[in-house]
């Protein structure tokens, strides 16, 4: 006789406690009107979605003095010297990952400065590692093996606010003393009242039930982007709404540096090929021997003593 499956199985008290918690969280709300679906026309599915997709910046703006608070304290850490950390299981793991991939080319940060970590390690970005987001443990093992201190920001993100392995890494990250913010989509969540600061992007039920990579991770990743971006702008990695000290790695990037130069200041080609060759390829250094008149050597010194601020280096150079 065959044994019985796990399907057939009665649900331990803990499968059933975590049923009766999704069931109380907006992001898994099941939604009775697109209980068909399937059966519409492609096109009027993709109107259906585009819809849905509207809603979320409205969402992330009702978050905004949350989210502007919480990006001050992270840059007044992060000009002590102090890293920013993702931490997050499945699809808002991934999206930390992908935010913290993306700093170093262009805002010209070290890797380590800016880090997304994943439940489950490198793997879990591209493959499902069972039970990994469930381990408070794995995540304050993580955090360890980074050395964590003071100076540094752990962002937790999980869109319905309980993920045990974000939770941890905001819990285990205040004990050390770092600043912490929880990135939620359900309101009143446990991640966001472990945290320093909460932001809680409420975006309804999912076109799909439960599907939190849909309007959620969208969300998600709207904030991300404000949370790297303007605290790289609070830093001094932008000169106006220009990129200059994007790192140039590559042909595009070597023409996209060329032409921040141009826009900064208006310098014709030659004079702008002669500054980049002059600097290694700095654009920030670049801009600053054009607007300010001054050497290659000068310009990194002023820039040096201006925690690379080009506006306070010009000021410093008399322009």
């Amino acid at each position: 006789m065959a044994s019985p499956t796990n399907a057939s199985s009665p649900a331990s008290p803990a499968q059933s406690d975590l049923k009766a918690q999704l069931e109380t969280l907006t992001t898994e709300a099941f939604r009775p009107e697109l209980a068909e679906i399937d059966r519409l026309p492609t096109l009027d599915i993709a109107r259906l979605m585009n819809g849905e997709d509207a809603t979320v910046p409205a969402a992330v703006a009702a978050q905004l003095p949350r989210i502007a608070t919480a990006i001050d304290a992270l840059a007044e850490r992060m000009e002590r010297g102090g890293r920013l950390v993702y931490a997050g299981a499945g699809t808002a793991g991934r999206l930390g990952v992908l935010d913290a991939s993306e700093c170093p080319p262009t805002f010209n940060t070290d890797p380590t400065r800016v880090v997304g970590l994943i439940a489950g390690g490198p793997e879990a970005v591209v493959t499902s590692v069972e039970g990994a987001e469930d381990s408070r443990e794995l995540a304050r093992a993580d955090l360890d093996a980074l050395a964590l201190t003071p100076a540094d920001t752990v962002v937790g993100v999980s869109a319905s606010g309980r993920t045990p392995y974000a939770l941890g890494a905001v819990e285990h990250a205040r004990e050390r003393g770092a600043l912490t913010i929880g990135l939620s989509c359900n309101a009143d969540s446990a991640l966001a009242a472990a945290a320093d600061h909460g932001i809680e992007v409420v975006v309804g039920p999912e076109l799909l039930t439960g599907s939190t990579r849909l309007k959620a991770g969208t969300a998600q990743k709207l904030v991300l982007n404000m949370l790297s971006t303007i605290t790289m702008i609070r830093l001094g990695k932008t000169y106006g709404n220009l990129m200059v000290d994007v790192r140039a790695s590559n042909e595009k990037l070597r023409a996209r540096s060329r032409r921040i130069v141009a826009l900064a200041t208006g310098a014709p080609d030659e004079e702008i090929e002669r500054a980049l060759a002059a600097t290694d390829g700095e654009v920030k250094n670049a801009i600053l021997t054009i607007l300010g008149g001054v050497d290659a050597p000068t310009a990194s010194r002023l820039l040096e003593e201006s925690e690379g601020h080009l506006r306070a280096a010009l000021e410093a150079a008399g322009r």
